[in-house]
């Protein structure tokens, strides 16, 4: 796919603002939280007693939850595929590294400790079993990840927009489940996680303004383009051990919306966020094309919401392969 020159353009010129981008949306790494603060610690003389009050607690968490919870851990770890992504995005030099590169190493490394820190809970729970979860974590790696959108940073900001602000989301509900079954370790967890997911999307509609300050028609044109092809998720390519590339999004994704975690609604509710976030409805000096594109966008959210509320999710109860049968070893 080409990318027209224009966008590497205003690439280069949002690149010259890096500095201040990355101080504003990113923390400093010595000051920045580990997984070593929250989870419990090994050197500790009480870390026994800790382990056994996470797995106790542990307990009370729904099958349900237990899949998304393994479902976004999964999906956080798959890291190589989204910064190998992120790289080959037009105006993102890695060879002569540039802001734009330091910008997705960086949010790399803020993101990494997300799986980490998921990873490390779900082996202490016992609840989990654990080399299931890292074969579909490899499984989803070694897929490999095709938005079908190329190296157009229009494209690809947009999709980061409203992927960050999923995955807050899913977190954030996440977070709130798990203080209703007093799991408050895990509740800090996803909470914690949740609210650098809103820095990052944060980070990823700024870029985007800027587009719609110094190109506004490709911009709309582009934003139409990624919604008529639906924004798919990580989890979409999720599988288990025998399976194939994707079997396993369908139950997974019922999981998610019995328990509200992220629902079709959602999906229309971000997409009416982002319209409003970037004032789409006001933006001026457009071509008669991205005049209609504007239109069609702003029509978007009520005719999905039609089709979200006719949805039905599937009461089905399927057999993880994640989830660790009882009297199993942990």
């Amino acid at each position: 796919m080409e990318v027209p020159q224009k966008r590497f353009e205003v690439m280069q010129v949002i690149e010259k603002d890096m500095d201040a981008i990355l101080d504003e949306y990113l923390i400093p790494i010595e000051e920045n939280w580990q997984p070593s603060d929250i989870i419990p610690d090994p050197r500790g003389k009480d870390f026994v007693e800790q382990v056994e009050g996470l797995r106790d607690v542990s307990q009370r968490l729904s099958t349900d939850l237990l899949v998304v919870l393994v479902g976004d851990t999964i999906t956080e770890e798959a890291l190589p595929t989204y910064e190998s992504w992120l790289m080959d995005v037009v105006g993102v030099d890695q060879l002569t590294p540039n802001g734009w590169s330091r910008w997705v190493r960086r949010w790399t490394a803020e993101e990494n400790r997300h799986g980490d820190l998921l990873h490390k809970y779900l082996y202490l729970s016992g609840r989990i079993d654990m080399k299931e979860v890292e074969i579909s974590t490899q499984h989803l790696i070694s897929d490999g990840f095709d938005l079908g959108i190329g190296a157009d940073p229009y494209l690809n900001f947009l999709y980061t927009s409203f992927q960050e602000m999923a995955t807050n989301i899913s977190h954030r509900r996440v977070a709130a489940l798990a203080q209703k079954s007093d799991d408050r370790l895990l509740a800090n967890i996803c909470g914690t996680i949740a609210a650098d997911e809103m820095r990052h999307a944060k980070a990823y509609m700024s870029f985007v303004k800027r587009f719609i300050e110094m190109d506004p028609s490709e911009l709309m044109l582009a934003f139409l383009k990624i919604i008529k092809r639906q924004i798919a998720m990580p989890a979409h390519y999720l599988r288990e051990s025998g399976e194939k590339r994707g079997e396993l999004f369908a139950p997974f994704s019922n999981a998610a919306q019995r328990l509200g975690v992220y629902t079709a609604a959602d999906y229309v509710d971000i997409l009416e966020m982002l319209l409003r976030e970037w004032d789409i409805s006001r933006v001026g000096g457009l071509t008669d094309e991205a005049e209609k594109a504007r239109d069609t966008l702003m029509a978007f959210p009520g005719r999905m919401r039609r089709v979200a509320k006719r949805l039905r999710v599937s009461d089905e109860v399927y057999p993880f392969k994640w989830i660790a049968k009882v009297g199993a070893p942990a």
